[in-house]
């Protein structure tokens, strides 16, 4: 599979890198800098988690059910994209291409799909579905967390997309269980 995989993203990487080294060089700004940095820090899991223990909290003990679940979602995003990142082995942009510059370590080597993404995409869908009045604190980090990977120098512009796409994906067979197992509930 890395061997068909491979023209393609050597094709992407050689359409994106420019945009990646210009989006990158927001890191040069300290203040920006050290606010995505700790985004993409709790955007790791401390947010998430985070978010999932204070709905029962702030709901009520039936929200476990709902926090439990959300956490599933969580831990099948965090398998799906372990897997195809291993699988594809996509390098990361300040990797393939040393002019971008890399402000903050990475977890693991590939970049492809952003896992920070899938989560954050999840969170907000998650949100969207059954806590929507928390949108206005959700959305605007889970937006801080995509474009934090960016321009830390972790991910190209297309592995944002596709763990957009995948977290998106993810949290909507977890509201199909999700209301499948707690119909009426929620």
């Amino acid at each position: 599979m890395r061997e068909k995989m491979y023209p393609l993203f050597k094709r992407l990487d050689m359409l994106e890198w420019r945009a990646c080294n210009r989006i990158a060089r927001l890191g040069a700004y300290k203040p920006l800098l050290w606010i995505l940095r700790k985004a993409s820090w709790l955007g790791d899991y401390p947010a998430w988690i985070a978010l999932c223990v204070t709905l029962p909290m702030i709901y009520g003990t039936r929200y476990w059910a709902l926090a439990v679940g959300w956490g599933l979602c969580a831990a099948f995003g965090g398998l799906v994209y372990r897997f195809l990142k291993n699988l594809l082995a996509r390098e990361r942009p300040y990797i393939s291409y040393n002019v971008i510059p890399c402000t903050m370590p990475p977890l693991d080597r590939y970049s492809f799909p952003s896992g920070h993404t899938l989560h954050a995409v999840m969170f907000l869908t998650l949100t969207h579905n059954y806590v929507p009045h928390l949108l206005p604190i959700v959305a605007p980090f889970a937006v801080i967390v995509m474009a934090s990977r960016v321009v830390l120098g972790l991910h190209y512009l297309t592995d944002v997309a596709a763990g957009a796409l995948l977290g998106f994906a993810i949290a909507h067979l977890g509201i199909y269980a999700i209301d499948s197992a707690f119909v009426g509930w929620f």
